[in-house]
């Protein structure tokens, strides 16, 4: 991994430094928050380490200006408590005290590094597509991904990119449903310093960060049609321009593109370039739905729960078959990220000896009709979907106030989460942010953002 240090190398901070080098990192080292910042537009780090007594207000502050996503790790003298706290309440993910420990160095790193990108899978469907992603990952053409949201398309994209020539280099993934239309090519192709209001410094963009290994264009059938163009001219010629620049920049990357969309029908509904299509759709991935997966319903269960029991400390319960085939009956329109959400919540909410159908609360009602174990909870959300319950409940209100509602408690089931209220929803992310940001304006309290997600979105 690549870690930034930024605070004067003397002492404990080089200790840090030689502890975190010998574990495997990548190090490099800025004096200050300036030389921090120039050192992460210019080349990136997967993780950043300050000296307390550097300016870490300014720095975390500089990130999301700059919208630069990077976890900032605070380190200082462990006498010095008030300087822990400020560091935290500034933005800083975690502190570590020095002298430096070597374990406690190795744990943040592995921490990190640590995402589990392994794609679970029993079921014969999801191994034949399993097989061909594994076939076309040696090549270098461009894959398109595709399916239902929630699939695990950026999973796919990453399984494509450790199994290629290409798995030592970056794989660097841009979600293109998630940045505002006026800021996607800066983040695609970077900037100059002055090109807009804000561009305080030059900043390559994303196919220079991903050059030599792997870039995901996530969602990309959300991109502007307009800015389509620019990137088929930077797939095709392999260079793009950076904005506010005049030079071309030579770039090399391998492009892998997701999209919950049926992409054919978009270009002929003029929503999409049939020629950028044809660049990106050399080889289609479709990957199916948990629907058509069923016999990985259960071990995706087992898995979530193992996760979620050791993340929250609990201990690890197993499914009761009552509640094993309420999983299985459901329709699961969100598909995996759906059921992991569900499990999340049935490991907490659990008390017995094993996880029931009373912790597990699910959206919708379940394929396969009436069935005796199924929770409260999916009753109510069934008798509201019958057409009995819905004139009961929703007469003499308006479809504005409805949608409304469902809007905020969809959001609030998921724990204040854009994308995933939105998949649920079955609009676009774009489409709720518009919907939350006049709720707002009209006074309504919305849930904020989930941790993870970008805070300035609404």
């Amino acid at each position: 991994m690549r870690l930034l240090i930024i605070g004067a190398m003397d002492g404990q901070i080089g200790a840090a430094s030689k502890i975190a080098m010998a574990r495997g990192a990548k190090v490099s080292i800025a004096d200050d928050v300036e030389q921090g910042l120039e050192a992460l537009r210019g080349q990136g780090a997967d993780l950043v380490m300050i000296d307390v007594r550097r300016d870490v207000s300014r720095l975390v502050e500089a990130l999301e200006v700059e919208r630069i996503v990077v976890p900032v790790i605070a380190c200082g003298i462990s006498t010095d408590a008030s300087a822990a706290v400020r560091a935290i309440k500034a933005g800083a993910k975690e502190y570590i005290p020095l002298p430096p420990d070597a374990e406690l160095i190795a744990a943040v790193l592995a921490a990190v590094t640590a995402e589990n990108h392994a794609i679970i899978h029993k079921d014969p469907r999801m191994a034949q597509t399993m097989r061909l992603a594994e076939q076309v990952a040696g090549s270098h053409a461009s894959i398109l991904i595709t399916g239902e949201s929630g699939t695990g398309k950026e999973l796919m994209a990453r399984f494509i990119h450790d199994k290629s020539p290409r798995a030592k280099a970056r794989f660097v993934a841009v979600n293109c449903a998630a940045i505002p239309e006026n800021l996607l090519e800066s983040e695609l192709f970077g900037h100059e310093k002055g090109a807009f209001t804000g561009a305080v410094a030059r900043r390559i963009g994303k196919f220079e960060e991903a050059s030599g290994g792997t870039l995901l264009l996530d969602e990309i059938s959300e991109m502007d049609i307009r800015l389509q163009a620019k990137l088929l001219r930077a797939i095709q010629e392999k260079e793009i321009d950076r904005v506010g620049g005049n030079q071309p920049v030579k770039v090399d990357c391998r492009i892998v593109a997701t999209s919950n969309r049926n992409l054919e029908d978009y270009v002929r509904q003029g929503g999409f370039r049939e020629d950028l299509f044809y660049r990106l759709n050399v080889v289609n991935l479709a990957l199916p739905s948990l629907r058509e997966r069923p016999l990985d319903i259960p071990i995706l269960s087992d898995f979530f729960i193992k996760k979620y029991s050791e993340t929250n400390a609990i201990a690890i319960r197993p499914l009761s078959p009552e509640a094993r085939q309420m999983l299985i009956k459901h329709s699961w329109r969100g598909n995996v990220r759906e059921l992991e959400n569900t499990m999340h919540r049935a490991v907490l909410l659990a008390s017995g000896a094993t996880i029931g159908p009373e912790a597990i609360i699910l959206t919708g009602a379940p394929l396969g009709g009436h069935d005796p174990v199924v929770s409260q909870v999916t009753h109510a959300a069934a008798a509201v979907m019958s057409g009995a319950g819905a004139t009961q409940g929703l007469v003499g209100r308006t479809v504005a106030d409805v949608e409304r509602d469902l809007i905020i408690d969809t959001l609030s089931h998921c724990l204040g989460n854009r994308t995933h209220a939105a998949t649920i929803l079955g609009i676009s992310i774009r489409t709720l942010r518009n919907k939350l940001k006049q709720y707002s304006e009209e006074g309504i309290n919305v849930p904020p953002p989930a941790g993870g997600e970008e805070r300035a979105s609404l």
